[in-house]
């Protein structure tokens, strides 16, 4: 292992020139894990089929592709990559995408050592979308879970079934004294938001969003039908007939966030504070449409825990403008993709994201801090991205120039495009706009940013040995929801430009989730030869309690993270791990092998997407 060096650094050292292969094929192998490393559930059969071979090795070595009984099927030289500093190690790259066979038990053998049996034809991106999208039932709150739909190993009983809360009163981490309000709100629902039973509104608004943008491409595109999203593939105590189980896991925290917005006339307690005071400044207004910015008990709930068995009381964390505009925007779209289907949910939703984009206008800076014990802080003191979404989600919604003209304001205020990320929305805005041809100033522009912002992420894709889009500088908490982030990028790049091989990008970003990575390990319970099953979190406890579950299937890690090591697990890591290995399947590891619902939302996406295009591929 070594100690990470400096961001600025970590770069892959290419080899200036190709090498001849070597005639003995002996070469010096990475140690403790596989010599060669891929995606461990398979390969399309014309789609990229690329592998990583972990050696010192400087010259080109042959390889050989085999099929179940050993005989040669395809063979090449490898490409020596050099060394990458995020991973810790030289890598060559083994590309095979050329071999179309159909099968199981396939074996890539280079310098002497072979990979794992792995199949050529259709992955499990079906499964995986199922399952990943399992991940939200499995995750609600205010509900029996019962085994039919959940799978009998994480059935249990519900928790918080009749929740209603108050605001936070008494003194926060700063000393400061809050008085509490004179309501309470129904706070049933909603999806616990990652290890904890914490619900927060940013981390729902853009988990929501995601789901309403799987929907809304494939309506748009008209693959619904097609693809069966129409209720059928996965099961829900809540089905209707022909409306999309997509839409109704994300109606469940939806409604659960509507009800946590601001009763008209209302007075509530805010924290007027400036971004850089070290104190709290709570300050009594009238908070009519406002959103109250997370919920959750007074100090850390336990680990392994029920959720039947979660009694402290949970209270009302003060309303920000960054919930707030997050309901706007995901309620505006709500109304989009509801419209046909329920026209009575539609106009609430659209009423309430214009309350909310209102009282946000109002009240433009009250941002979330680290103020509160108990739950995450989830702050923001840069809400221009917000507002530029909301008012994107509105003007495509309700096509009134009004909010086009706000959302252009905003957008002249943003010198760039960050990437997504539940505190940077902007390019959720792009995504959403380029659905939406018939608003075409709006349309346009968010094409020339998708396809901009897609090829900075295939050229730093191309500055890495295991080949996947994001550069070392993001190996953080959730790192892999960043890789997945950049594949929604790529992807709706693809559907703009399909000769440019963004949909590749989008390959690669999954087989690194799925084991092509220096660790050989899949980050995504269920799925490969080493797949996570440990993962920080108050039910799929089975690595603090044998009583408890693993992780189920589709569930995804957060990932890699050297630079917020602040759990005792990555304590004892720290200075001791290349980035990429900052890793370990441990329950306690939550700054690393935590899960959430804005990291599992785009793994859905990303599946879904690959399901739908695969096709078109084989």
């Amino acid at each position: 292992m070594i100690s990470p060096a400096p961001v600025a650094a970590l770069s892959l050292v290419l080899a200036s020139e190709a090498v001849a292969p070597s005639a003995d094929q002996t070469c010096t192998l990475a140690p403790e894990r596989s010599a060669i490393v891929m995606n461990q559930t398979g390969f399309e059969r014309f789609g990229p089929k690329f592998a990583v071979l972990r050696t010192e090795t400087e010259a080109a070595q042959i390889w050989r592709l085999l099929d179940t009984e050993g005989a040669l099927v395809e063979t090449g030289q490898t490409r020596p990559a050099g060394f990458d500093a995020s991973a810790g190690e030289s890598v060559h790259h083994i590309d095979f995408s050329e071999a179309t066979p159909v099968g199981d038990g396939f074996r890539i053998e280079a310098c002497g050592a072979q990979s794992r049996a792995f199949p050529i034809g259709s992955p499990s991106y079906a499964g995986l979308a199922e399952d990943s999208l399992r991940y939200f039932y499995r995750n609600r709150l205010g509900i029996d879970l019962k085994p039919e739909f959940a799978g009998t190993p994480w059935a249990r009983a519900g928790g918080f079934m009749t929740s209603r809360a108050t605001c936070f009163s008494g003194e926060d981490l700063t000393g400061t004294t809050w008085p509490g309000c004179g309501y309470t709100l129904d706070t049933s629902g909603g999806w616990a938001d990652a290890g904890d039973y914490g619900q927060y509104v940013v981390n729902g608004g853009v988990s929501v969003w995601t789901l309403h943008y799987v929907f809304e491409r494939f309506q748009s595109r008209g693959e619904l039908e097609g693809l069966d999203w129409d209720g059928a593939r996965v099961a829900l105590p809540n089905s209707r007939d022909g409306i999309s189980e997509i839409l109704l896991e994300a109606r469940w925290q939806l409604e659960f966030m509507l009800g946590l917005q601001v009763p008209d006339g209302a007075r509530v307690w805010v924290d007027t504070a400036p971004a850089s005071d070290d104190r709290s400044n709570p300050t009594e207004i009238d908070g009519s449409g406002l959103v109250h910015h997370k919920l959750h008990e007074r100090a850390w709930l336990p680990l392994p825990l029920l959720p039947e068995n979660a009694n402290e009381p949970r209270h009302l964390h003060p309303p920000s403008t960054a919930a707030t505009l997050n309901l706007a925007a995901v309620a505006a779209q709500c109304s989009r993709v509801w419209r046909e289907l329920d026209p009575d949910f539609a106009d609430r939703c659209l009423a309430g994201s214009e309350r909310a984009f209102e009282a946000a206008l109002r009240h433009p800076a009250l941002y979330a801090r680290n103020l509160f014990d108990g739950g995450g802080a989830y702050g923001d003191i840069n809400v221009t991205d917000e507002f530029y979404w909301a008012a994107t989600e509105l003007y495509l919604a309700t096509g009134e120039a009004h909010y086009r003209e706000l959302a252009d304001q905003y957008r002249a205020g943003m010198s760039h495009w960050r990437p997504i990320f539940w505190a940077s929305m902007e390019l959720l805005a792009e995504l959403s706009a380029q659905l939406h041809p018939d608003k075409e100033a709006t349309h346009d522009h968010a094409v020339r940013v998708i396809l901009d912002t897609a090829q900075d992420y295939q050229a730093q894709m191309e500055d890495t040995g295991y080949r996947y889009p994001l550069p070392p500088s993001d190996i953080t908490w959730g790192s892999n929801a960043g890789v997945l982030n950049r594949g929604l990028i790529l992807a709706a790049a693809h559907d703009v430009d399909p000769e440019q091989g963004f949909r590749d990008g989008v390959v690669n970003a999954m087989d690194y989730l799925l084991g092509r990575n220096p660790l050989d390990q899949s980050y995504v319970a269920g799925y490969g030869a080493r797949a996570m099953r440990h993962p920080h979190h108050r039910f799929w406890a089975e690595g603090a309690d044998p009583d408890f579950p693993p992780a189920p299937p589709g569930a995804l890690s957060g990932g890699p993270n050297f630079q917020i090591m602040t759990d005792s697990i990555a304590r004892d890591m720290q200075g001791q791990c290349a980035p990429q290995t900052c890793w370990v399947d441990h329950v306690d590891a939550f700054t690393m092998n935590e899960v959430a619902i804005n990291w599992n939302a785009p793994l859905f996406a990303i599946a879904a997407y690959l399901e739908a295009t695969q096709e078109r591929q084989d």
